[in-house]
């Protein structure tokens, strides 16, 4: 293929796929807009979950991330995070009694509060399960494999978290009115 020719199919490319992609309403995932604009982390920074989520927070660049106990009532909001656990069960064993089987879990409890105790998001729990083939002759490499399945439900727990942050709705706005609910007659055209 002459340079030439693979230099106009290039520019037709780049200048044809994102056209095609936004008639078809594909959008890239931006950040969204928070009902708040300082939050006051009250989750310990030193779990992974809180190095992760306190990370998504600050990359937002909306949100100013609060932790001195002092400042609380300064904050807009409070995010709780009541509980995270991890678990590991045996679900499926030898004839020998040897595991074969295990499922991870990792269920966190959370909930968005006010200062003044008015609950934005009520007390929420989030839970992941992953399934582990296990052998003892690759105990080393199934350690392993078990940090990345973990890391990945805490990624998906922490994602599920900034969804839920993002559709707060700012306190005091109107709620709109069901749609079967008939105009006022003043408002109704003839």
């Amino acid at each position: 293929m002459t340079p030439t020719r693979r230099l106009f199919l290039t520019t037709f490319g780049l200048g044809v796929v994102p056209a095609w992609l936004t008639g078809c309403g594909f959008q890239l995932r931006q950040t969204k807009d928070f009902a708040f604009n300082t939050l006051f982390a009250n989750f310990s920074s030193t779990s992974p979950l809180g190095v992760e989520l306190r990370r998504n927070l600050l990359g937002t660049g909306r949100i100013e991330l609060v932790t001195d106990p002092k400042q609380m009532l300064k904050a807009d909001a409070i995010l709780d995070i009541l509980s995270e656990n991890r678990q590991q069960v045996a679900v499926g064993v030898s004839a020998t009694g040897q595991v074969r089987e295990l499922q991870l879990r990792l269920r966190v409890r959370f909930r968005l509060r006010t200062p003044q105790g008015v609950e934005l998001i009520e007390p929420v729990e989030l839970f992941q399960q992953r399934d582990l083939s296990f052998t003892e002759t690759a105990a080393l490499s199934k350690e392993i494999e078990q940090g990345i399945l973990y890391r990945d439900m805490q990624t998906d727990i922490v994602q599920q978290i900034m969804r839920r942050l993002s559709m707060v709705k700012p306190r005091g706005a109107p709620s709109q009115a069901p749609a079967s609910e008939p105009l006022p007659a003043a408002a109704a055209k003839p």
